[in-house]
């Protein structure tokens, strides 16, 4: 599921400098590796340790500021999630773009999701927020999320942890855009408590359901959560980057497979059983899926005409309606 074009950014060669010349400042960011969701939720301490690295744009002036943590999708960091940097700065928004590949090892994980589990991605969205409550010239109180592709995966599930998992280990996100999320693996019971949540995909999207992501942010507002939904027409997945339209070959996607739910203990139902088992992994789960008759090779990406501004009017019309 990746979300920018072959270039990437690199979060440990030094400071990053926008386009509008604000310098980033480094954040080492310490998070876990939970092997999947119950581990995270149910079994904390057991979690392996690991960190990660985020890059930090504050406008000018004096805070403190509201902040949207930038999440990547499955090529990790790309100028087209920098940008964002630039956009949100220019409105009084700092932004922290972090890099969950990094410190990893990972490159990329179009063809193969099982890397590192959904619920590390989602651990990293706390530990940032954690590292950012901190900060001096951040406003605690207005903390948001903003991920792309496997990254709007992190930023949903963050948002129905933090909850789970209490305020000693994670703070509430005042709110959540999540940009094509795979919504194929989601809580239950979505219930985010106080945070605000809009969830955009295109209607030709080939990696992640729009149907799925309907029905995600339905499921939160019948919880009584505030959850928003918008569909773009004619439009491909990560139709905010800055490239045409095209094929990635070696994609590994299912986007018709049955949902796989998680319990409020993290344990995943089997969608065929119907129960939850601690045993059934993540691992389990992206195997079955891809072997399914829904398993499949190759999707496209990228924009067209004005498909990109569009997303990017999108965007910031919800964060400047939820940061204030």
């Amino acid at each position: 599921m990746p979300t920018s074009s072959s270039t990437t950014v690199s979060l440990t060669e030094g400071p990053v400098v926008l386009g509008n010349g604000i310098a980033g400042e480094t954040l080492r960011i310490p998070t876990a590796d939970p092997s999947g969701f119950h581990q995270a939720i149910s079994e904390p301490d057991a979690m392996p340790t690991t960190e990660i690295l985020g890059s930090l744009f504050l406008p000018p002036g004096e805070g403190p500021w509201p902040v949207v943590i930038v999440v990547p999708g499955s090529l990790g960091v790309a100028p087209s999630h920098v940008a964002k940097a630039d956009l949100l700065t220019e409105a009084g928004i700092a932004c922290c773009v972090i890099d969950p590949f990094g410190t990893r090892g990972v490159t990329s994980t179009v063809a193969n999701q099982a890397q590192y589990s959904f619920a590390a991605s989602a651990w990293d969205v706390l530990a940032a927020a954690a590292v950012l409550v901190e900060h001096a010239d951040i406003d605690a109180a207005r903390i948001g999320a903003q991920g792309h592709s496997r990254g709007g995966s992190a930023v949903l599930s963050a948002a129905c942890m933090a909850p789970l998992v209490g305020p000693e280990r994670a703070s509430e996100l005042a709110a959540v855009y999540a940009a094509y999320p795979w919504s194929g693996m989601q809580f239950l019971r979505p219930d985010v408590g106080g945070t605000v949540v809009r969830s955009v995909i295109g209607d030709l999207d080939e990696w992640c359901l729009p149907l799925q992501v309907q029905a995600h942010m339905h499921a939160m507002t019948l919880c009584g959560c505030d959850a928003s939904f918008r569909l773009f027409p004619d439009t491909h997945h990560s139709f905010d980057r800055d490239t045409p339209v095209e094929l990635v070959p070696e994609a590994s996607t299912s986007p018709g497979a049955p949902t796989i739910y998680v319990r409020d203990d993290g344990a995943l139902v089997h969608p065929v059983t119907g129960k939850a088992d601690p045993g059934f992994t993540e691992r389990d789960a992206m195997i079955y899926q891809v072997k399914s008759p829904y398993g499949r090779r190759g999707a496209r990406i990228g924009t067209a005409g004005n498909q990109a501004r569009a997303f990017h009017e999108d965007m910031m019309a919800f964060w400047t309606a939820a940061l204030g």
